[in-house]
């Protein structure tokens, strides 16, 4: 993980620079040495005096230390770092280090830097949304550079939307995810994992689905990534993204219907040595489909007042009991559960009826977890097993998955 890794953390001029105490207390917490580097902006946002006390460090902001010719060194930080994190990164920031404009300390130290560098942007919306920025970003990204994304919420404008740093938590997870030595232990196995939601379709502007993110699904296809894994991931409606440093490791197949899942992981699952089922996938689907939106006057039935519509539901594929009568001998299927009460009857039931190998269920009634949350709480049930979990992040979840997962295949 990070224990004895040298880590250079830039700070810039953002509102959100008091998150880096955050993410240096993280890190020393892991093992790692904390090398800050500010730029002037980054100073006038939070004092070096707080940084030094958290990393016992004198912070690095000039070329010249004193005025008796000492100086810093932006070569030997480059060499000497494991990895650096530039968190929060500005537009300003993202700018000089795309088009290679060293006038400060931090962008003299990212140019020189050897090891792997993380970037994590935090600023207002339409900044974030700007072609330059993007521009920026793209560049920063065929550079070989990792891209944090921000997120989406309130800003310090006062504003909501996409802009926003990414919490210090997760920053530190794709850190340590990125620097871990795994020993790809899943090389040369393919794994097939769906994810996120599906959308039935009313008409031509609704839609049956459900409230999930996609979240636990794409930490699944990248731990598994991680560990040598040949990973295809079946992606519902959802506005994830792979991170950098295994999207190009994960073939992602993605589609919006039941129909279109079941038809992708039918064709797909005999090529798997194991296949992860964590989407969810609507139960029922319109009988009929309008091709016309479906106006509230209009109804649905002549014998019904206008302001009443029925629909007619039927079941959509079964994809895990299609995938279960289809496994072989090698393969091995695993299923989630997601239960509001008698949890681990019905998920047990689930395990026997759809021939799964293992179970993961999680419930609703676990507050901050599962649809939306960056958090979930685990029970691993198999035949003859109970192993419960403590609540954690969905990226810490998965490596138990693909811990558990590994030991069958």
């Amino acid at each position: 993980m990070l224990k004895g890794k040298k880590i250079v953390l830039g700070i810039t001029g953002s509102i959100a620079a008091y998150k880096s105490c955050l993410i240096i207390r993280q890190l020393i917490k892991a093992g790692a040495e904390v090398q800050v580097v500010i730029t002037p902006a980054g100073k006038e946002c939070i004092t070096p005096i707080t940084l030094s006390a958290l990393t016992q460090k004198p912070v690095v902001s000039d070329f010249f230390a004193q005025r008796d010719g000492t100086w810093h060194s932006h070569v030997a930080l480059g060499l000497w770092a494991d990895a650096m994190l530039i968190a929060p990164c500005t537009a300003s920031t993202l700018g000089k280090m795309a088009n290679g404009i060293a006038d400060n300390m931090l962008i003299t130290t990212y140019l020189s830097m050897k090891a792997p560098v993380f970037i994590a942007p935090a600023m207002d919306l339409d900044m974030y949304q700007h072609p330059t920025t993007q521009q920026n970003l793209e560049q920063l990204r065929s550079f070989g550079n990792h891209i944090i994304e921000p997120q989406s919420g309130f800003l310090a404008s006062g504003l909501e939307g996409k802009g926003r740093m990414e919490e210090p938590e997760r920053i530190v997870e794709v850190l340590s995810s990125s620097l871990s030595t795994h020993d790809l232990s899943l090389k040369d196995k393919r794994i097939l994992i769906t994810a996120g939601p599906t959308h039935e379709k009313i008409d031509p502007v609704r839609f049956i689905g459900n409230y999930s993110s996609g979240k636990m699904g794409f930490a699944l296809a990248e731990e598994c990534a991680r560990r040598g894994a040949d990973v295809t991931l079946i992606a519902g409606p959802v506005s994830c993204q792979l991170s950098d440093d295994v999207k190009n490791h994960i073939h992602r197949i993605d589609i919006e219907s039941c129909e279109e899942m079941y038809q992708a992981a039918t064709q797909e699952f005999p090529q798997q040595d194991a296949a992860i089922l964590c989407a969810a996938v609507a139960d029922f689907r319109p009988a009929h489909i309008a091709e016309q939106k479906i106006k509230r006057e209009q109804g649905t039935d002549n014998n019904q007042p206008s302001d009443v519509l029925t629909l007619q539901l039927i079941a959509t594929h079964d994809i895990a009991a299609a995938l279960g009568n289809m496994k072989q001998e090698h393969q091995r299927l695993v299923g989630f559960a997601l239960e509001t009460n008698d949890e681990e009857t019905h998920a047990r039931q689930k395990l026997e009826k759809k021939n799964l190998d293992f179970i993961v269920l999680n419930s609703l009634n676990n507050k901050g977890t599962c649809f939306q949350s960056d958090n979930n709480q685990i029970t691993i049930i198999s035949r003859n097993a109970e192993k419960p979990f403590n609540k954690k992040s969905k990226a810490l979840v998965a490596q138990d998955i693909i811990n558990e997962l590994e030991s069958i295949l």
